[in-house]
């Protein structure tokens, strides 16, 4: 009940039916008083038992006094747990806590600390009817299961709710998963989570915008922490041979399920694939937003550089490269030797500038350039987005080969890949490529090889590599 409900109701007016009906009854009381005294009164004990019956009454309102003002200020009984006909229902603005009473579980022990818990993701669709997300959040709350955020997702039939959850250690991802399924939960999926999931939605949004706004090459990025697991591929309009690819979409996007095409500002398609959970109208709703953005904002790279000098005395710049470095990428092929570009796009060397403009576009990755105090191009490094996967490539003009600057491309670019999130990298080579091999070994991350037919493929896997600033191979002084 509210203030409000309570002032209106304590100044109710009285009506003139209730005064004559107390005046009635105060009529009647004295009357039957009269009568029971005078039938005693005339008996030979009559003033002996009137004057017991007085002192009976008084005793008894002396009694019925006491009683009612030593229990006036006893606490309210625990209403937590109370079931019974007298258990007063909780005010319509208190607040509803989920943690159980000592009715469904007992209280934890003394030092019990967040060590004993687990984050967990949970997923599940629910009936739209009032009382299916208080049915959920009572088979959590027995459960000992804090919930630390939820999101609400509407579908035409029923509602996908989304819980960031704290349980504890013990309980195991099968048994919650049942219970959910009790409560009238299904279709529930669940997967660990971390600290960077307590994050709420709202920020996590914010954050992923900002990002997209300052660097074009993050829009794949910020759609795959936007929407979780899932698989993201840039399916150009026109293809690396230069023939039309036919991929399109609508203005609006596509919503197909577990698949979502999205029309690329820079042509093309972006496609999300996520099979084991079909994506919610609000999921495609925000992604349709981040890719507004990215169109109305145009091409962008961020514009920093980062001077080195190489141990002879040359100083050389690298720094971030898109489409503008065109024509400077395909100047410094024309340098190199058939070798170099054989080894570095592992087919016919008369294709290698088709492969430019595919690499330069932050679409597809980040591309970072090494040009002299001159101008000139003289070494390329990708980090490339593969849908899951994250490729690194290189490559250095002959003539400025074995001076260190591939180790440096390469540490800048693993430093991205961690900044992004990526789990690994991998590099193409071949295993005659000494120089390629002996850059990942520099890493110092933990390395798996796999040769076929000539092809080396060397992944590193980054889940031990900090995230911290770019370090500099010693012979390298940086200055900005």
């Amino acid at each position: 009940m509210t203030d409000v409900t309570s002032a209106r109701s304590a100044r109710r007016p009285h009506h003139w039916r209730r005064d004559l009906i107390e005046l009635a009854a105060l009529f009647t009381a004295v009357a039957v008083a009269d009568a029971i005294a005078n039938l005693i009164g005339h008996q030979p004990d009559g003033p002996y038992l009137l004057i017991a019956s007085a002192l009976a009454l008084t005793a008894t309102a002396a009694f019925h006094t006491w009683w009612a003002r030593r229990h006036s200020h006893a606490p309210p009984p625990d209403t937590d747990g109370a079931t019974g006909p007298d258990a007063a229902p909780p005010p319509a603005t208190a607040a509803v806590h989920l943690n159980p009473g000592p009715a469904s579980a007992p209280a934890p022990a003394a030092g019990t600390d967040s060590a004993g818990t687990t984050l967990w993701r949970m997923r599940t669709t629910v009936r739209d009817a009032p009382g299916s997300l208080a049915a959920l959040c009572i088979v959590l709350a027995q459960h000992r299961i804090d919930i630390l955020t939820l999101q609400t997702h509407p579908l035409a039939r029923g509602t996908v709710d989304e819980f960031l959850l704290r349980a504890p250690a013990a309980l195991p991802a099968s048994r919650l998963t049942r219970a959910i399924s009790d409560a009238g939960g299904s279709s529930t999926w669940i997967e660990r989570a971390d600290a960077h999931d307590l994050v709420d939605a709202p920020t996590r949004v914010l954050g992923l915008a900002t990002r997209t706004a300052l660097d074009a090459a993050e829009l794949p990025l910020a759609l795959r922490q936007l929407l979780g697991r899932c698989t993201i591929h840039s399916l150009p309009a026109v293809s690396v041979t230069g023939r039309a690819t036919g991929e399109t979409a609508p203005v609006e996007g596509v919503l197909e399920e577990t698949v979502m095409r999205l029309r690329d500002p820079s042509g093309g398609v972006i496609t999300v694939e996520r099979p084991y959970l079909p994506f919610t109208p609000t999921e495609f709703a925000r992604a349709r937003a981040l890719v507004e953005l990215d169109a109305r904002l145009g091409p962008r790279v961020p514009r920093s550089e980062h001077v080195l000098t190489l141990p002879e005395g040359n100083e050389i710049t690298v720094r971030r490269a898109d489409h503008a470095d065109l024509e400077a990428a395909r100047a410094m092929h024309d340098r190199c030797t058939e070798q170099t570009l054989r080894l570095r796009y592992h087919g016919p060397v008369r294709d290698a500038d088709r492969y430019l403009d595919h690499l330069l576009s932050p679409r597809f990755g980040r591309t970072l350039a090494v040009q002299t105090a001159s101008g000139r191009l003289v070494a390329l490094g990708h980090l490339l987005w593969d849908g899951d996967e994250t490729e690194v490539a290189l490559l250095v003009e002959d003539d400025w080969q074995r001076r260190g600057i591939g180790s440096e491309l390469l540490a800048r670019l693993v430093a991205l890949a961690v900044e992004a999130g990526c789990e690994s990298v991998y590099a193409v080579t071949q295993a005659s490529n000494t120089g390629m091999v002996a850059a990942m070994r520099a890493l110092s991350l933990p390395l798996d090889y796999q040769i076929e037919e000539g092809t080396l493929v060397i992944t590193a896997r980054l889940s031990s590599a900090p995230e911290r600033s770019l370090p500099l191979p010693p012979h390298l002084r940086a200055h900005h």
